[in-house]
């Protein structure tokens, strides 16, 4: 086994049994796969609770042909359904079954010109494909998409359950690979980022280098940290700015985004709080797929210097 992959893939479920979910959930699931047959689907949740791992373990316990289309990057392009999607779907399974495209992050799909697209791709290939749409925010999808599929919400969950069933997986993980820890930090990493398993297997991979797991990865955003921040924006104090965002790049990006807004009304002019929060709404959206968190951050917060004033 190559030790140098990542653990999120190392350890991706290959069976419906291996994936942490609500037992409903798995059941729809498990019913599927005895069916045979994969439907369309709206796989709807937070980002890392297994969505993507659940449309490719159906595919694999299926033996179905599948591809994997990233809504947020050429899934956005007319063109990617014209030809990468149209010459997959109008082929024949090598496995002779149905094929099956997943749209993965499907909600970041241009909803006046793909997303309508796709809804004749649904129709058109329905004798050959399936498809299973994942999603952090369903009702970013057009209504016509959402009629063609059975929608699956993964909102609905049991966090004490599922966070104690990640934890075993996480103790489980870390043993594996002989890495020391301490349990009550996995257990307030998990806390931490619930429910993005996703950035709590990335974080212990991160931080098992050193071959333990202790008290000194936890990060958290203080309200002496935040001052600081506000202190260097109302200074505007470009070079302290990028040593903030620098260290807390740790931290969860959407926490970072409440965090500021939070201090907003504590710190800031009122006048000029309107058109902050339009702009910290603008950077918390793409910080959903972005290549880099620093540059979005930091470009959030260099528009904030510049046009808030500050108590």
């Amino acid at each position: 086994m190559n030790k140098d992959i990542l653990w999120v893939e190392r350890y991706r479920p290959s069976t419906v049994d291996e994936l942490i979910l609500p037992e409903s959930i798995k059941n729809t699931f498990k019913e599927i796969v005895s069916q045979d047959k994969i439907p369309n689907l709206i796989l709807s949740g937070s980002p890392g609770t297994g969505k993507t791992s659940a449309a490719i373990v159906l595919c694999k316990e299926l033996d179905c042909d599948y591809i994997i289309i990233n809504g947020s990057d050429e899934g956005r392009l007319i063109e990617t359904l014209r030809n990468k999607l149209t010459q997959y779907c109008s082929s024949v399974s090598m496995s002779g079954g149905r094929k099956v495209v997943i749209i993965d992050e499907a909600d970041y799909m241009t909803p006046d010109s793909v997303q309508p697209a796709m809804r004749g791709f649904i129709e058109k290939f329905s004798s050959n494909c399936s498809f299973i749409f994942t999603c952090n925010f369903k009702n970013r999808i057009i209504e016509p998409i959402h009629s063609r599929c059975a929608v699956i919400d993964y909102s609905s969950v049991d966090p004490k359950k599922m966070a104690n069933e990640f934890l075993q997986r996480c103790f489980f993980i870390l043993t594996e690979n002989k890495i020391q820890y301490e349990e009550k930090v996995v257990v307030e990493l998990i806390l931490k980022h619930f429910p993005d398993f996703r950035r709590v297997l990335n974080e212990l991979q991160r931080y098992s280098v050193s071959g333990k797991i202790d008290s000194g990865i936890l990060l958290n955003i203080s309200d002496t940290n935040m001052n600081e921040l506000i202190d260097s924006l109302k200074s505007k104090n470009f070079k302290s700015v990028r040593a903030w965002v620098v260290n807390n790049l740790d931290n969860d990006p959407q926490k970072v985004y409440r965090k500021i807004y939070d201090k907003l009304y504590e710190k800031c002019d009122p006048s000029t709080i309107p058109a902050t929060i339009l702009v910290i709404a603008e950077y918390q959206y793409k910080s959903a797929f972005v290549a880099d968190q620093e540059i979005n951050l930091m470009a959030c917060l260099v528009e904030i210097m510049s046009n808030a004033k500050f108590k």
